[in-house]
């Protein structure tokens, strides 16, 4: 039984990713209403697929009709990320029954910021129902986001020009939150250099793999000095 106060923390806790996710949720439901496809669509994808940015991408491929070997690859390209951010959250995710099941489903980039750091949580809030009702909301403001983005996109007229951008624009800004509340901040350094190198190195469509690789690698061997407390400040 999942208590109020536990509630409480997890919707407190996900209200950032509310206001970035109703925006963005919306972009995507305007996007999908504009290549002509209908209000359900939104819910559907957001319910089965809720993978963010390759919810935006996958509207490009349904629409130009790619090969299924083609969505396939690029899903892998777009959501690559992911094997990294499921690993690192095993233990996290250890006892939380059958409710790990549907976090790591539910686990994208704005829901591994608020998790990963395991904040600090008050008395009685139960950490794994947290975890898993951080997740649940967090997906349940994107399918509003979509529904509310197709409702108004088959309604109105939009330019939906640079609205694939707002998924960017909202990771930079989780980003730059947690930069200002660690104390510790060597693993983002680790992170923003490699992913430089790797794109200088890899360019734009092929840096993806090679810098999560090497991010972890580089934190594995600074391991010891992170759970010090030592880095970056």
């Amino acid at each position: 039984m999942i208590n109020k106060r536990t509630v409480k923390a997890a919707f407190i806790t996900s209200l950032p990713v509310m206001a970035g996710y109703i925006v963005l949720g919306t972009g995507f439901g305007v996007l999908l209403a504009s290549k002509g496809y209908s209000f359900w669509w939104a819910p559907l994808m957001s319910v089965t697929m809720y993978a963010g940015a390759m919810q935006y991408v996958g509207v490009s491929i349904l629409a130009e009709g790619a090969s299924l070997i083609s969505a396939a690859l690029m899903t892998l390209m777009v959501n690559a990320r992911h094997l990294f951010y499921g690993i690192s959250m095993v233990e996290s995710y250890r006892d939380m029954g059958w409710k790990k099941w549907y976090a790591a489903f539910g686990l994208t980039d704005e829901t591994y910021s608020l998790l990963s750091t395991d904040p600090p949580l008050p008395d009685g809030v139960d950490r794994s129902s947290f975890n898993f009702l951080v997740t649940l909301m967090n997906q349940c403001y994107w399918i509003i986001g979509g529904m509310i983005g197709a409702a108004l996109g088959t309604a109105l007229s939009f330019n939906s020009a640079g609205i694939d951008f707002s998924m960017t624009a909202l990771f930079v800004s989780i980003f730059v939150e947690q930069w200002e509340k660690k104390e510790n901040r060597l693993p983002a350094v680790i992170g923003f250099a490699i992913s430089v190198v790797c794109l200088i190195i890899f360019g734009a469509d092929g840096f993806l793999i090679p810098a999560m690789l090497c991010i972890c690698a580089a934190l594995f061997l600074v391991r010891p000095r992170i759970e010090k407390g030592g880095g970056a400040k």
